[in-house]
């Protein structure tokens, strides 16, 4: 069982190799949520995720023989980079094993730490059974992504922090996937003010340590896809789980829509950029399934490394749910000048055209004097798309489906 005074040595080891990241008070969401909501931006260390934490801690404690044989790994992504920036700073060679599906800039961002990546297996459980055998075969070192004394520790060097930014705190939301971060933030905090709540998130697709927790047993969950890949772990952690049974109050779970939103609404509301894992905590606060109303509430950023073309969905999607975006399906006379007035309408109630698409041909709903037009349009919210579509039907112009 890690305690406090393995963590407080985590700092005084790792304090100068790694970034004490701010904790900072968003006046926004202390409105939105009425809870005074501080966060904590793990996102900005030098890979992206707190997981360097763990992996600096974990490796500086190697002695030169295990150093010399190198190190492997395996990881969704965060956990990678951050064993191969500092097996790379100390001179150790390191492999890593990654789900084929990681994300492309996870993937490139390790390479260019300078560590073999071997991409293979479906999800974080396959890749750690390869890399078990890899480390069998080559006598490697493998350093654990969560289920490791030093790598928790390290996590848990979080909590100090918090401790020392905010000693007025009264709960901290920690997001989960084998429980390496909240065991060692959990036992920080406890050890030091055991009145703080610690509550932990899991997505709903994957929720193995509320599972557990709940059973009082680790069990194994089917596999599951989520967008926060960073928490798909089918089984809770050997070493991880009994510690978060003595220092985690509660475990809530969010769906794939809740944390969407959250990365968008950190996206456009504190201006900083988070994946899936890293708005877990958010989304668990602003959905109200954690009691934070009145109270000083940490909520933990733990990674931001998201791939660019997934943002672009999130956003699209976010804009569409808000009423920024609509698709409107709408038929017209077949005349000269109709799609010009159409459109003319569209100006006058100030809806700006993103794209349009005229068809005459190719619907069998429409007679031989209508056509067809599809358009996206840009809109202040859904006041506005109602106004304008009553608007369309009063014109004669018959809105026949929205998206």
């Amino acid at each position: 069982m890690v305690t406090l005074s393995d963590i407080e040595a985590a700092r005084k080891r790792i304090g100068d190799q790694v970034k004490l990241s701010p904790c900072v008070r968003s006046e926004h969401f202390t409105k939105l949520t009425d809870a005074s909501c501080w966060f904590k931006f793990e996102n900005l260390q030098m890979t992206g995720s707190f997981k360097e934490r763990g992996a600096c801690n974990k490796l500086m404690l190697l002695s030169a023989e295990e150093r010399a044989r190198g190190v492997i790994a395996a990881s969704a992504g965060n956990h990678a980079q951050g064993v191969a920036y500092h097996a790379g700073r100390l001179g150790i060679v390191a492999t890593i094993v990654m789900p084929e599906a990681t994300p492309l800039i996870k993937v490139q961002s390790t390479r260019g730490h300078g560590a073999k990546v071997v991409l293979h297996g479906a999800n974080f459980d396959e890749a750690y059974a390869e890399a078990k055998r890899i480390q069998a075969a080559e006598n490697l070192v493998f350093v654990h992504p969560f289920d490791d004394p030093a790598v928790i520790a390290g996590q848990g060097t979080i909590g100090l922090e918090l401790l020392e930014q905010n000693p007025y705190l009264e709960m901290v939301v920690v997001p989960i996937g084998g429980g390496g971060l909240i065991a060692g933030i959990g036992t920080a905090l406890k050890s030091v003010n055991p009145r703080i709540r610690v509550i932990g998130v899991q997505p709903a697709v994957l929720p193995s340590m509320k599972t557990a927790v709940e059973k009082g047993e680790r069990v194994v969950l089917d596999p599951a896809v989520t967008i926060a890949d960073g928490l798909a772990v089918k089984q809770a952690g050997e070493v991880t789980f009994p510690m978060v049974q003595k220092v985690v109050d509660e475990i809530v779970s969010v769906d794939e829509e809740e944390i969407a939103n959250a990365i968008l609404l950190l996206l456009e509301r504190e201006k900083t950029v988070v994946e899936g894992a890293g708005a877990a905590a958010l989304a668990a606060v602003i959905n109200g399934k954690v009691k934070a109303n009145g109270r000083k509430v940490a909520m933990i950023l733990s990674g931001g490394s998201i791939d660019v073309n997934l943002i672009s969905r999130i956003i699209e999607r976010g804009l569409v749910k808000d009423g920024r975006l609509v698709r409107l399906q709408v038929k017209l006379p077949d005349r000269p000048g109709s799609l010009a007035r159409f459109t003319s309408v569209l100006a006058e109630k100030r809806a700006n055209i993103i794209e349009i698409y005229h068809n005459r041909a190719f619907s069998r709903t429409l007679s031989l004097g209508e056509t067809f037009v599809e358009v996206t349009l840009e809109t202040r919210g859904n006041e506005h798309i109602a106004e304008l579509k009553k608007t369309l039907n009063e014109r004669g112009y018959a809105v026949v489906e929205e998206n």
